[in-house]
């Protein structure tokens, strides 16, 4: 079982997650972090932590946000490992909620 990061996340990249994984399963791109799967030891400690809510446990994934589930493994392989917390993207308050960020996913 793991946690994935999901639209959320996009254009925001906050990394007060990072900070507290302790395996430093998280890895980050131009606008968007992710977890990879393998790497996750499922305690959890991240969800509480992101302040755009962009955590979420694999069980509790809709539908429409299996795609998630795919983005975290694949990406996660290509983008570098990210273990201490840095500063969010300039504009992160401005799009944190915002609907349909899928589109903006900088790879």
């Amino acid at each position: 079982m793991t946690y994935i990061v999901t639209e959320n996340c996009i254009r925001c990249k906050y990394t007060d997650c990072v900070e507290v994984c302790p395996v430093d399963c998280f890895y980050e791109g131009p606008n968007f972090l992710v977890i990879h799967p393998d790497e996750c030891i499922d305690c959890g400690l991240c969800e509480p932590e992101c302040p755009a809510d962009a955590i979420l446990h694999e069980d509790d994934l809709s539908d429409a946000q299996e795609i998630y589930f795919q983005l975290n493994t694949e990406l996660s392989e290509i983008w570098p490992n990210i273990n201490q917390r840095k500063a969010p993207l300039t504009d992160a308050d401005k799009w944190n909620g915002e609907p349909d960020k899928l589109q903006y996913l900088e790879r």
